[in-house]
């Protein structure tokens, strides 16, 4: 791996485990699990698997993007047109949807850019079981290569900026260098569980909607094998299937019909279908209320449920993806961020973030505006207090003894005036103001 340095020379460090990552350096290395296995078994066949998907791809879909210089938002830029159509055949959440659902599927993804002249102009989804890495001596990949109807396509990956037309981006495999670890492979058991379920409870359909009954003899004479054949037969075309339900059998030679109810087992495999199936949720991230799943579906749980599967399984995807497309589509001269407060089940949390920040009464202005995620002001530290509250020592104070009125003398009296006042006459109007000295 080469590092540019400050002064114009480059010095090379190559990584000290990375051609022991490789058995043969050079050769391409396919993923070891089955992809098209995975997108039939979880995705046509498992309701579950494939509305978990669906959902993500969708939330993920439905987020609105921005692009950043600094702390500038930019309105008009070509990297936006390009998110919002980024090839003639798909729209921005089309192409987000495919994104994400074959990330889900396989643990990988793939994109591919198209530049004109330093200008990206459009974006592909690559089909993850066509494409392979080409590993090197370091431990970094030097190329892929996409193979479709026995025709291959190879891209270079630059040595010295580590910088590819192709985009690969993959979950966490601890046991795997070069591809990710699905969610299917984690729920690859509760999928077959639950499809199982299901092909058990389409035979019990086919079979009159009921588990198969017995035949018992009451006579002495035995059945024979022509008797025998011949009621198969009969039972297998005229009594079996959801299209001859209800129909009435017509027993013979001794023969009575003896009906069997749901055994323990028949009944504990319905419940292992909801337990399989709320396993399958959880490996992808999605709550079993969002999914249909019987459990405890109230409203309340509902609500919470839509808030922790935004921030517990979307939003972490939303951040990676928008920090990966930063550095490849801008060099990570602009940062592309979502816009979260468009979601509806964030702007209820945050709604209620701000109702109690405002009822507070020991944060300042400042504070208030940093929890909903505003700036400062100037003039913002300063605490308001409602100034009709008293503490509750002071309402249970008695209150005081009134003070003595000391009796209020007006100036510039004469000895007249105060002769008049002392002997009980009513007293002379205060002046306002001072006059002159006599003789003046």
């Amino acid at each position: 791996m080469k590092f540019p340095n400050i002064f114009g020379r480059r010095e090379e460090k190559a990584s000290a485990t990375g051609a022991m990552m490789v058995m043969a350096p050079g050769e391409a290395v396919w993923s070891n699990r089955d992809y098209k296995a995975f997108a039939d078994e979880a995705y046509r066949r498992n309701v579950v698997a494939y509305q978990a998907v669906n959902r993500i791809a969708d939330a993920v879909a439905s987020v609105r993007w921005t692009l950043w210089r600094g702390e500038t938002e930019i309105i008009d830029h070509e990297i936006l047109n390009l998110i919002e159509k980024p090839n003639p055949l798909q729209s921005g959440a089309q192409y987000i949807q495919a994104k994400i659902g074959y990330l889900l599927l396989s643990g990988n993804g793939y994109e591919e850019r198209v530049k004109v002249g330093q200008t990206v102009r459009e974006l592909y989804q690559l089909r993850p079981d066509r494409m392979k890495v080409l590993p090197s001596d370091t431990g970094l990949p030097r190329g892929y290569i996409y193979e479709m109807n026995g025709r291959k396509h190879q891209w270079d990956m630059d040595e010295q900026t580590q910088d590819c037309d192709i985009r690969h981006i993959r979950m966490f495999n601890p046991l795997d260098d070069w591809y990710g670890m699905s969610p299917v492979e984690a729920s690859a058991y509760s999928i077959d569980q639950h499809n199982e379920a299901m092909q058990w409870m389409q035979a019990l359909l086919q079979n009159s909607a009921r588990p198969s009954g017995a035949l018992v003899m009451t006579g002495d004479t035995p059945l024979g094998d022509e008797g025998f054949n011949r009621l198969k037969a009969q039972m297998d075309e005229q009594y079996s299937g959801s299209k001859n339900a209800g129909r009435p059998m017509l027993l013979e030679g001794g023969l009575d019909w003896k009906a069997m109810g749901l055994s323990p087992t028949d009944m504990g495999i319905i419940e292992a279908k909801n337990a399989a199936a709320r396993d399958i949720a959880l490996g992808f991230g999605v709550p079993p209320q969002l999914l249909g799943i019987p459990g405890d579906n109230t409203y309340s749980n509902y609500a919470e449920a839509r808030l922790a599967f935004w921030e517990d399984t979307v939003t972490p995807l939303v951040d990676w993806i928008a920090q990966d497309w930063s550095e490849w589509l801008t060099g990570g001269e602009l940062m592309i961020k979502p816009d979260m407060d468009q979601i509806p089940a964030i702007v209820e949390k945050r709604q209620t973030l701000w109702d109690m920040a405002d009822r507070a009464t020991d944060l300042t202005i400042n504070e208030r505006r940093e929890l909903k995620g505003y700036k400062p002001i100037a003039g913002g530290d300063a605490l308001l207090v409602n100034s009709s509250q008293i503490s509750l020592d002071m309402a249970t104070e008695p209150l005081p003894d009134p003070e003595p009125v000391a009796p209020v003398v007006p100036v510039d009296l004469t000895p007249d005036d105060i002769k008049a006042w002392v002997y009980g006459a009513s007293p002379p109007p205060l002046r306002t103001d001072t006059p002159p000295p006599k003789g003046k």
